[in-house]
């Protein structure tokens, strides 16, 4: 475990000096005059990896690390993998929405060639380097170009979202084996459309405000006593762990496996057997709840998330770097990142949907648009659910 910490501490620090050394270039132009967004995308990045790494061991192995210490270290670096989280989490929220505002009204996204890493049904954009600058820079375009399309595709047209494997299409949509039960009217598309450039121009506002707040936070958090008082504790940890005297004959397996207890715990404790069904309608309850808090069916889920992600951190911490991957961990992750993605971006919808003295279309369409993240949500839930009743194969 003192090789694993030590190795993310390294991390840490040449993520660190990247991120400086991307913001020294960017403030003087790039060396060819012009400084792109993905060196201090990715050296942030590569900061919340390393945190959230040591965040987790602290947690995980904390009866062998010394108790004042671990328990100190880790509020600060949970305060700074949300700080640096934060304004790459709105800008992808915004372009996930952005892409389902296109696919709903059925016009053409311009970006959907060149965004890697964002399904057009909605999967999570996280996987993406996605700049503020090219969310914000791009989106009047975007917008504009959903206002001039008029080519209507159905409100409930769902291209993904639900799993893969499963085959199967939303009831009442075109892309469903039968005739659907109501064909959309030219009015409920035409409504669609011009709502969905006004939702558009609202979300883009909202969310790009909140991306250039959090952009500020993260500059003064990056520059504040209290980072530097985190960096200097990291650097330390790079060298010296602090170590309970019994941790180096203390096996680890065992704290390993109370962490994968934990997280079968929360696993058992979720709805498998609804999630079990496409389309089950579970995620839309309260849907049109008048409370803006988060919505509560949501937390089991996020929980697991957490879980999953300190089991994983454990498993790497007893294998080493070269261990194989879990292809049922990793689609068991992937599937409740985007849960997590869709849940985030359905509550924004709904937020951006309280803007007193919207007009009607815009409100239609942003109602249209949280049903259809609400719906993302639930076939993450089932894509979860699919991975998870895999069973691991092992050789004798």
């Amino acid at each position: 475990m003192a090789g694993y910490l030590r190795a993310q501490a390294t991390e840490f620090l040449r993520a660190l000096r990247l991120h400086r050394e991307a913001g020294t270039a960017a403030a003087a132009g790039g060396p060819n005059g012009a400084a792109g967004p993905e060196g201090p995308v990715d050296a942030a990045r590569a900061l919340r990896r390393a945190v959230r790494r040591i965040s987790g061991s602290l947690h995980t192995f904390r009866p062998l690390l010394d108790p004042d210490w671990s328990e100190s270290m880790r509020p600060e670096l949970a305060w700074l993998s949300g700080t640096l989280a934060m304004e790459h989490a709105y800008a992808a929220r915004l372009e996930r929405l952005l892409v389902a505002l296109h696919r709903l009204s059925g016009a053409v996204f311009p970006a959907q060639s060149t965004v890697g890493g964002a399904a057009v049904g909605g999967a999570a954009v996280g996987g993406a380097a996605v700049g503020g600058a090219a969310v914000g820079g791009a989106a009047g375009s975007r917008i504009a170009g959903a206002a001039g399309s008029r080519t209507g595709g159905t409100a409930g047209s769902r291209t993904g979202g639900a799993d893969p494997g499963s085959g199967k299409a939303e009831p009442g949509t075109a892309g469903a084996a039968g005739p659907p039960a109501r064909p959309a009217s030219a009015t409920d598309r035409g409504n669609l459309t011009v709502g969905a450039a006004k939702a558009g121009a609202l979300l883009d506002r909202q969310l790009t405000l909140a991306r250039t707040r959090a952009h500020s936070s993260s500059l003064q958090a990056l520059g504040s006593s209290r980072f530097h008082a985190v960096a200097d504790h990291v650097a330390l940890l790079a060298s010296d762990v602090p170590l309970t005297p019994a941790a180096t004959a203390t096996d680890l397996r065992p704290l390993a496996v109370a962490a994968r207890e934990r997280l079968t715990d929360a696993v058992t404790a979720l709805p498998l057997v609804t999630a079990g069904h496409p389309y089950n309608a579970e995620a839309l309850i309260h849907g049109l709840s008048p409370d803006p808090a988060p919505h509560p069916q949501d937390a089991p889920w996020h929980q697991v998330r957490l879980l999953l992600r300190l089991h994983r951190y454990a498993r790497e911490v007893l294998d080493g770097a070269d261990a194989p991957v879990d292809v049922r961990l990793l689609t068991a992750g992937q599937a409740l990142d985007r849960h997590r993605d869709a849940s985030e971006a359905a509550a924004a919808a709904a937020q951006a949907a309280r803007t007193p003295r919207i007009a009607p279309a815009t409100a239609y369409a942003l109602g249209v648009l949280h049903a259809d993240q609400r719906h993302e949500v639930e076939a993450a839930r089932f894509a979860f659910q699919q991975s998870w009743q895999k069973q691991t194969v092992g050789t004798p």
